[in-house]
């Protein structure tokens, strides 16, 4: 199970943290130095594929010299993003290195993903007030 806590902060802002330690603040998209919570979605799928593809990528035995990749996504209405685009940014040592990168890539993306699955399944999201 996964979970975070977020939370408004003592300066009027917001962070989230985990049980781990980590922390990432997160504020409007008029404030400095802070993540709104649409790039910190978009930081997620981005987060999810990079990580996956990388380890499975250099197990095949071709370590990606430059990988690295923009996510981004337009408003379809005031309250809902349109289609996530995910544009990698790679530097490959060889011709195989490619063909291993676009087949790793291509099957994260369908099926090892699970934030984009997620998105792309329509994942409920339940409100409980206590």
């Amino acid at each position: 199970m996964a979970n975070v806590r977020v939370e408004r902060t003592d300066d009027g802002g917001f962070r989230a943290t985990n049980g781990r330690g980590a922390e990432v603040r997160m504020g409007g998209g008029d404030e400095e130095g802070v993540f709104t919570p649409i790039e910190l979605l978009l930081a997620a799928v981005g987060g999810c594929n990079i990580v996956t593809v990388e380890p499975l990528t250099a197990k095949r035995g071709h370590r990606l010299l430059r990988l690295a990749m923009t996510v981004s996504a337009d408003k379809a209405e005031p309250n809902r993003l349109g289609p996530v685009t995910v544009t990698y940014d790679v530097e490959l040592p060889s011709n195989e290195a490619d063909e291993v990168f676009r087949a790793v890539a291509e099957r994260v993306h369908e099926k090892y993903c699970t934030v984009s699955r997620s998105l792309s399944e329509g994942t409920e999201v339940r409100l409980e007030l206590s």
